[in-house]
């Protein structure tokens, strides 16, 4: 995109007024469809029923249909690998630009994580509820807020500018990505030329308060796998034979113990870290955000940031293998366990991958057999900070927010934004969100900060107003 700052700052003060005014005039009513979505369970993982997914793909096209803006409005799938079977259900929309005007890219996704347990839950998951400031809920934050965020933004820059204005907009909400987006690539080839773009924002990451508003513009990138480990070629009594025969359980234990130094560091040769300057993080923010015991310690080296954003990291997430409940006295043949490993930016998802699968088949004790299955990959994202969208959204969080935005790293993943730098190279990412610290995302009692949305919504409609006033 060319740079157009001067363009773009003689946009009629009186167009971000009245983005203002629209914004906060339709938040009633955008909160009241974001609760309508929160309602819909549409978790896309396999064991779930893959029908309010669907659900969900139809209220959002119904959605974006309302706004009036697109020339085309679809629900589209794609191929999984090179197999037959189909991804979960997407909405695509498009809208051509005029008068030398940018095309934006607007991604967000309306599949959510699985409740987990109800009791966990203050309120029922599915049953959006507004405690205080915040509104609870699966997928309230992650991410039908960032649905909702540029749903509104648009009815904004229709309210303000009217419905006939020159920008290009691309959509794409996406309904499988904490199921590990394994249609997306297809998805993106399929339609590229739909998608094609000249910025593209991603409204699926978070702020650093509930004050300061933040542009991402690093990701750790993932690695994600099932390990089986066996020992044996049945159970056998533990009486009978402990002490003579290793079992899975205690095979397993010890394998992945190696993964860590004593300090909780990563021991994974191979596995790199990289460099750069982080904010101030103290140990008692740490502790405030993530619930952390007053007896336990955080782990790791360096400044606490830098093991979030720039070093490696690696969580065993679940295991396969007798309940507490059905324990008899036996050796366990085998073990499966989940787990899921972080990637420094500056290196690929696939040489972590086989440095892991390196160690892993390296320090396998007492020759147990271990097997590696069920293998998702993502790669890292570092931004350029240098283009001229990355400027203009840095100055809408500003005007919107009243403070300047951080620039943040981020520890998760969004592995399907190297598919985007791959597909559209000269696009200018601005990964943006709706979340805060005590968002909560994936766990119980998931919220949106109602403060943190309103600010969000304004940042993005100002930067469409003024992205529609730009040359391209």
């Amino acid at each position: 995109m060319t740079d157009t700052t001067e363009n773009v700052s003689q946009t009629p003060s009186a167009v971000d007024d009245a983005i203002r005014t629209a914004v906060a005039g339709g938040l009633p009513s955008t909160i009241a469809d974001l609760s309508r979505l929160v309602r819909i369970p549409s978790v896309s993982w396999a064991a779930f029923d893959p029908a309010h997914v669907r659900e969900s793909a139809d209220a959002v096209a119904a959605l974006v249909r309302g706004t009036g803006v697109f020339d085309s409005v679809e629900i589209a799938q794609a191929p999984v690998g090179d197999g037959g079977e189909l991804g979960q259900p997407a909405v695509l929309a498009t809208r051509s630009a005029r008068n030398g005007r940018p095309t934006v890219m607007l991604y967000a996704h309306h599949d959510v994580q699985p409740p987990g347990n109800d009791e966990d839950w203050d309120s029922k998951p599915f049953e959006p509820t507004v405690r205080g400031d915040r509104i609870y809920g699966r997928g309230a934050a992650d991410d039908k807020a960032g649905v909702m965020a540029h749903i509104a933004s648009l009815r904004a820059l229709v309210e303000a500018v009217g419905e006939d204005f020159d920008l290009g907009l691309s959509l794409f909400i996406e309904g499988e990505e904490e199921f590990g987006s394994r249609s997306f690539a297809n998805f993106l080839s399929a339609n590229r030329d739909a998608l094609a773009a000249d910025a593209i924002i991603v409204a699926d990451s978070a702020n650093w308060d509930e004050t300061t508003p933040a542009l991402t513009i690093g990701l750790r990138g993932n690695v994600t796998f099932r390990l089986t480990v066996k020992t044996l070629e049945h159970a056998s009594h533990s009486g009978m034979f402990g002490g003579a025969v290793p079992d899975a359980m205690l095979a397993g234990i010890r394998l992945l113990a190696t993964l860590w130094d004593d300090d909780g560091s990563v021991a994974v040769d191979g596995l790199t870290r990289s460099d750069g300057s982080t904010p101030d993080y103290s140990e008692a923010q740490l502790r405030a955000e993530t619930g952390l015991l007053p007896g336990v310690s955080p782990i790791g080296t360096g400044s606490i940031l830098s093991r979030i954003w720039s070093q490696p990291s690696i969580t065993v997430t679940g295991i396969d293998a007798p309940t507490v409940a059905n324990a008899s006295n036996t050796l366990s043949p085998s073990i499966a366990v989940k787990i899921s490993a972080r990637v420094a930016p500056g290196q690929t998802a696939h040489d972590a991958a086989d440095a892991i699968e390196k160690h892993l088949r390296a320090h396998a004790p007492f020759g147990a057999e271990i097997a590696i299955d069920d293998v998702d990959l993502g790669d890292p994202f570092l931004v350029n900070t240098s283009g001229y969208a990355v400027r203009e959204a840095k100055r809408a969080m500003a005007d919107a927010w009243g403070v300047e935005p951080v620039e943040l790293g981020i520890g998760g993943s969004i592995p399907f934004i190297s598919d985007l730098v791959r597909e559209f190279p000269q696009a200018e990412i601005l990964v943006t969100g709706v979340e805060d610290p005590h968002s909560r995302a994936h766990s119980p009692n998931e919220s949106l900060h109602l403060g943190v949305f309103h600010r969000s919504v304004l940042a993005e409609a100002l930067l469409l107003a003024r992205l529609n006033a730009a040359l391209k």
